[in-house]
């Protein structure tokens, strides 16, 4: 079939060679030179044969046979190379992969840790607000207990009599007293006051001592010794009190 379409090529390219390529002459041009194309016709013919004929010598079949298998081992090796690039490129890719995930992994770590961290902030400026007069407040207590005593060491029947002056100096304390408590609610500052039979809570009181009282119920607060206070519901100092012995 290939020498079939081979023979067709060159008789075409023959032709066009002695009909196009060439100005005639006259019009029995081709008739005069009919012997000429027949002889070009044939010389091509014989060319396109001893291409494609099949040598008979071995030696020039051992050619031609190493010239294909060295063609064949060109492809061969060019393959191998081929998939030698493309492994190591899929090993590369697959770096890359785990270098993204390692990447995306760390900066989604960074981004949590980021928050945290001005979440911790936020919580710690808040706190530096509500607490940085915590020392503050501890100092004045010390002047509520004071005031405190004071109103407590007056007798009833004292105030009671036409003195007028002692009074006016009773009423006195006891309008400071509640103007200062009132700023320190106004700041947060809350007093913590347990009561009688109330159960012991360790966290906002401290036992001073313990009484043995068989009609009380055991670990309940059988005596109050001095109030506590809380700044913004934490206990900057516990209420001493005397608990039932259990």
């Amino acid at each position: 079939m290939a020498a079939t379409v081979n023979m067709s090529r060159v008789l075409t390219r023959a032709i066009f060679r002695h009909t196009l390529l060439r100005k005639p002459a006259s019009a029995g041009w081709a008739y005069r030179n009919h012997r000429s194309l027949c002889a070009t016709v044939k010389t091509a013919a014989e060319s396109s044969h001893r291409e494609n004929q099949v040598p008979e010598d071995p030696r020039e079949k051992q050619a031609l046979d190493n010239g294909v298998d060295e063609k064949v081992a060109e492809c061969t090796e060019a393959e191998k190379q081929l998939m030698e690039q493309i492994a190591s490129l899929s090993k590369e890719n697959e770096s890359l992969i785990e270098k993204v995930a390692d990447y995306q992994d760390k900066y989604q770590r960074t981004l949590a840790d980021r928050e945290n961290l001005r979440n911790r902030l936020e919580k710690q400026i808040v706190e530096a607000k509500q607490f940085g007069i915590q020392g503050f407040c501890k100092d004045l207590l010390e002047v509520t207990d004071v005031f405190h005593k004071a109103i407590e060491s007056v007798p009833a029947e004292k105030i009671n009599k036409e003195n007028s002056d002692f009074k006016n100096l009773y009423d006195g304390l006891v309008m400071t007293e509640n103007q200062l408590l009132t700023v320190f609610r106004r700041h947060g500052l809350m007093q913590i006051t347990p009561q009688i039979g109330d159960k012991f809570d360790p966290s906002v009181q401290e036992a001073m001592f313990e009484l043995s009282l068989p009609d009380k119920e055991p670990g309940t607060v059988a005596h109050i010794i001095r109030s506590g206070w809380s700044l913004h519901s934490r206990c900057i100092r516990s209420a001493q009190v005397g608990v039932v012995q259990e």
